[in-house]
């Protein structure tokens, strides 16, 4: 079983920064990816940021791209996401997810941008 643990959200003012972790732990097979989704209130969960665990390419969705950065601790099965100039839209519950033969998910970490 794998279990992950998020951590670093936080209420920040807009155009703050904050930085996400995520630490796998457990039995794995092969990783190939970690990443990382979010929901905010009254939506549907969406794509933020994914990074491949062996070529560490990093993908991100459209309304992340050149403010956030996804990177890994390949030794310590852990991912981070670093968020820069953070909106009041970025707010929302954060997952992080592994994949390998299954897909697992963390619990959630809470990130509040306030205007």
């Amino acid at each position: 079983q794998v279990q992950l643990v998020e951590s670093g959200g936080g209420l920040v003012q807009a155009g703050d920064s904050l930085r996400l972790s995520c630490a796998a732990s457990g039995r794995t097979s092969v990783v190939v990816a970690m990443g990382w989704f979010r929901q905010a209130p009254g939506k549907e969960r969406e794509f933020v940021a994914a990074i491949s665990w062996s070529g560490g390419n990093g993908y991100y969705a459209d309304s992340v791209k050149g403010r956030f950065t996804i990177s890994r601790d390949n030794a310590k099965n852990t991912v981070y996401l670093q968020m820069n100039s953070l909106k009041p839209e970025d707010t929302a519950v954060y997952y992080c997810y592994l994949r390998d033969m299954n897909t697992y998910w963390g619990q959630g970490t809470q990130v509040t941008v306030s205007s």
